[in-house]
């Protein structure tokens, strides 16, 4: 399911607060420069919308959040809200994940990462360009902190198992803990995390969802 346009947030608007180029910040990334403070930190990759990071943040005073999405679009939309929701714990960064991952941000940092409906690239001769491939599952779990979690949730089976396959294989970490189905949309309880969330379980479509731990103690 394609993800749907965003309003345009004008050029002019003010988000430098909140929303940075990779290239504008230190490597490795520096808390204080970005936050103003030290507390356990979570990353998002493809924040889309942003009604994820915006929702942890109000939920997680207490936890800093950084949301990275490649499309400038999406990435100044979830910003504004950012910014209009008054959530000083919360960044976003408009780039590219993986090498924000690798170039910016430090081994054993990170209190969990979240991977929300990322693109399943269909084709099988586009599929290298994953975010869930050999190369960056070793920088997740290199970047994830002793008992630190990965949160992955796909609406595609075939790129669910192909994932927790390649976690197995090419990772330490114990999981799945939990790959179960979401349950089906009845009538607006569910709670969304995501957009998409929301839209695919509307649809009648199933979301597949795993969670991952770094061994306690393992600092690789």
């Amino acid at each position: 399911m394609p993800r749907r346009g965003v309003k345009t947030i004008s050029d002019n608007a003010d988000l430098s607060s909140v929303l940075k180029l990779p290239e504008d910040l230190s490597k490795p990334l520096d808390m204080q420069q970005v936050f103003r403070r030290f507390a356990p930190l979570e990353l998002e990759i493809g924040s889309g919308k942003g009604m994820f990071i915006n929702k942890a943040a109000k939920e997680r005073p207490e936890h800093n959040f950084l949301g990275i999405e490649i499309g400038k679009k999406y990435a100044r939309f979830s910003a504004a809200n950012l910014l209009r929701n008054k959530l000083t714990n919360a960044r976003m960064i408009c780039g590219d994940a993986a090498a924000v991952l690798r170039d910016w941000i430090e081994p054993n940092s990170l209190f969990a990462l979240h991977i929300y409906f990322p693109d399943p690239w269909w084709k099988r001769a586009h599929r290298k360009r994953r975010i869930l491939r050999t190369d960056v599952v070793s920088l997740i779990e290199s970047r994830l902190q002793s008992g630190g979690t990965l949160h992955f949730w796909t609406d595609v089976e075939e790129y669910f198992q192909s994932a927790l396959k390649l976690l197995s294989a090419e990772t330490n970490l114990t999981g799945p803990l939990d790959d179960s189905e979401t349950p089906q949309a009845d009538g607006g309880s569910i709670d969304y995390n995501t957009h998409f969330e929301r839209r695919t379980l509307l649809h009648g479509e199933k979301v597949f969802r795993a969670e991952y731990r770094k061994r306690t103690g393992e600092t690789k």
